[in-house]
């Protein structure tokens, strides 16, 4: 008896996001293609490659797209895609979405950033005008997926429809203890990671009076302020790969002054480095550490990262070996199969919904009304 194989999807990511940027969103979605890969899943990504592009106001190292709706449809049409996921809600998210609900294509959508806050922090922009933008753009979609619990709690307080989590994983192998060198720096050596911003509340770090030496990693609007306002950190500028992960691996403790992110990778690639965390009681802290004794957590930050260093490094590491990519990309194949209620194709749901069914406690609140997706077979000879 001849048994079909059955190709499982054909993705395609559009984003804003992208390469050369630095930034927590494009890491997640290059992590999660490559895990994706390896679980048989073809993943291409829509990009501002080929557009022209301008500097995003208030912040021109990050370029965005000028695209059109002619190109965008091309693009996707080439790729002939079985799902599209739409990342950001910037001009190529736009665009994308704007096509698929001019052919009547389901797509589901993730929120990465809270804009809310950001834009606020900014300009004099009500958050509740960004949360009804925001709410417009994802419930046109079969679902938002959100790294965190507290997260998805959030926005159906602010209307979402359907919101899917999609935890986060990090990359043990690369940040490893094992990859500690001598910084020459004096100890105890504070860390911190990340765009220099003013959302990232990195003062809060910078002013505070500790023993040892403050590190700060990554590049950004700020940098220049910050680094003429606190002559006596060292701003090493941003690293990337192995080089980033010796400097994790060479610090005692990671301290993330945020209040407004909804995740944090560093978080994760810091405990995998044996590194404890000092932060604020905040729910992008509190989601990645919970109740595990790997951070310390006050509203007094300058406690906080006293307190942490007694934390032991192994239990850091040992605590972030459960988050891995695979395990991400699980959870974000489960919802777009379940998102587009893959279950109504006869025949295909029994065989290929298993390897990607979320678990059950996922965070998922519904399904939307998406049509099936049209999945292609093979015969083999």
């Amino acid at each position: 008896m001849n048994q079909r194989k059955y190709i499982v999807m054909r993705i395609l990511i559009a984003t804003d996001a992208w390469r050369p940027q630095i930034n927590g969103v494009a890491h997640t979605l290059e992590a999660t293609a490559r895990a994706a890969k390896s679980l048989g899943v073809e993943v291409s990504f829509l990009t501002h490659e080929g557009f022209p592009t301008v500097g995003l106001p208030s912040y021109p190292g990050i370029r965005v797209a000028l695209p059109g709706s002619r190109e965008i449809a091309r693009r996707i049409a080439a790729v002939r895609p079985d799902a599209i996921h739409i990342a950001t809600e910037g001009p190529i998210g736009y665009f994308v979405r704007r096509h698929c609900l001019a052919n009547h294509r389901p797509f589901t959508t993730s929120l990465h950033t809270r804009f809310a806050d950001y834009i606020a922090a900014r300009w004099p922009v009500p958050r509740k005008w960004t949360w009804r933008w925001l709410r417009q753009f994802h419930n046109a979609g079969c679902g938002t997926m959100v790294s965190t619990a507290s997260l998805a709690d959030e926005l159906r307080s602010h209307g979402f429809h359907t919101v899917l989590r999609w935890p986060r994983g990090v990359d043990s192998v690369l940040f490893h203890p094992g990859r500690a060198r001598d910084l020459g720096l004096k100890r105890p050596i504070f860390l911190t990671v990340g765009r220099l911003a003013v959302e990232k509340n990195l003062e809060a770090f910078l002013a505070l009076y500790l023993p040892g030496t403050k590190v700060v990693v990554g590049d950004g609007p700020a940098r220049a302020a910050l680094a003429h306002r606190y002559p006596d950190a060292v701003f090493l500028g941003t690293k990337r790969d192995a080089e980033l992960a010796a400097i994790y691996a060479s610090a005692d403790v990671f301290v993330f002054p945020s209040r407004t992110d909804t995740f944090g990778l560093v978080l994760l690639e810091a405990l995998a480095s044996g590194l404890p965390i000092a932060g604020f009681p905040v729910p992008a802290t509190q989601d990645v550490v919970g109740a595990e004794p790997v951070a310390v957590l006050d509203d007094d930050l300058r406690a906080a990262c006293l307190r942490a260093l007694a934390i032991p490094r192994l239990v850091c590491r040992q605590y972030a070996e459960n988050a891995t990519w695979e395990a991400s990309a699980r959870f974000f194949l489960g919802n777009l199969v379940s998102a587009r209620n893959f279950a109504r194709e006869p025949g295909l749901a029994d065989k290929a919904a298993p390897l990607f069914s979320p678990s059950p406690t996922s965070g998922r609140v519904g399904w939307g009304k998406c049509p099936a997706p049209r999945l292609r077979t093979q015969t083999p000879p």
